[in-house]
C-alpha cells in the first residue's frame, strides 16, 4: 500500500514566520464522534456487518485544514482492528460554488504493509437552493511504486435535497477501481451507490441509509461478479 508524508504541512505551520502571523481566534478546532450500526465505505463493508465507533478532530485556518479520523474495522484474514486516517487540504466557497482539494492517508495498524494506502482528491459542488450537486475524483497513490496508482481511482456524484421538517435526502453514485496490493493477483472494480435520510435533533445528527455495490473481481485471470447491499443507521454529534 502507500504512504503520503504530511510532515511538510506540519513543518510549515511550525515555522516562526507562520505561527507569529496566526492568532488563536483565527484557528478553528472541531471534533466529531459517531456510532454506526455498520461501517460501509464506497458500498463495501469495513466492519463485517458489526457496529463501529468513529471520531475525529480537525484544525482549520482560512480554508486550509488538517485532521485525523478513526474507526474500528473488521476484515477477514488481517491482523488489524483499527483504521486511522490523516488528511490535509484546502476548501472554500465562491457564491454557491464550493471546492475541496487535498490528500488523505488511510492507515491500518497491525497490517500496514498490505492495507495502508493514500489518495489525492478534488471535490466540486454547486447549491441550487432546491438541490445541491457535487462531484468528487479520488486518485490512488502508491509510494512503493512511484508514478503508479495500484489502488485505482474513484469518482462519485452526489445530490442533496432539503425536505420539510429539516430533513435532508441525499444520494450518491460512484465507481471504484481497486487494484489491490502492488503485485497482487486480485483486482476488483464496480459501481457503488447510496440513498439516505438525515435529520438533526439538537446537538445530535441521525441518519439511515441504504447502500450497496455491484462489483467484478479478477483473480489469476479468472473473473467473477457479485453484489452487496446494507441498511445503515448512524447517530453522531460534533463540537
Amino acid at each position: 500500500m502507500k504512504s503520503i508524508k504530511l510532515s511538510i504541512v506540519a513543518a510549515l505551520l511550525a515555522t516562526t514566520s507562520v505561527v507569529s502571523s496566526v492568532s488563536a481566534d483565527e484557528i478553528e478546532v472541531s471534533a466529531n464522534v459517531a456510532l454506526t450500526s455498520h461501517y460501509v465505505w464506497r458500498g463495501m463493508s469495513q466492519s463485517d456487518n458489526l457496529p463501529a465507533v468513529q471520531g475525529g478532530v480537525d484544525l482549520g485556518y482560512k480554508g486550509a485544514y488538517i485532521g485525523v479520523w478513526g474507526s474500528n474495522v473488521d476484515f477477514d484474514n488481517t491482523e488489524t482492528s483499527t483504521e486511522f486516517d490523516v488528511y490535509a487540504g484546502y476548501a472554500g466557497e465562491v457564491d454557491k460554488f464550493s471546492y475541496d482539494i487535498g490528500l488523505i492517508q488511510f492507515m491500518y495498524p497491525g497490517d500496514t504493509k498490505n492495507l495502508n494506502f493514500a489518495e489525492a482528491y478534488l471535490s466540486l459542488g454547486y447549491d441550487f437552493d432546491v438541490v445541491a450537486l457535487s462531484a468528487t475524483y479520488n486518485l490512488g497513490i502508491d509510494a512503493d511504486a512511484p508514478g503508479t496508482d495500484n489502488f485505482g481511482d474513484a469518482y462519485e456524484f452526489g445530490v442533496s435535497v432539503p425536505l420539510p421538517m429539516d430533513i435532508s435526502l441525499d444520494g450518491s453514485y460512484g465507481n471504484y477501481d481497486n487494484k489491490g496490493v502492488s503485485g497482487a493477483t486480485t483486482n476488483s472494480y464496480g459501481d457503488y451507490y447510496s440513498v439516505s435520510l438525515s435529520k438533526s435533533f439538537g446537538k445530535f445528527d441521525l441518519s439511515i441509509a441504504y447502500t450497496g455495490m455491484d462489483y467484478d473481481v479478477v483473480t489469476n485471470g479468472r473473473e467473477g461478479d457479485g453484489s452487496d447491499d446494507f441498511v445503515v443507521a448512524t447517530i453522531g454529534t460534533s463540537f
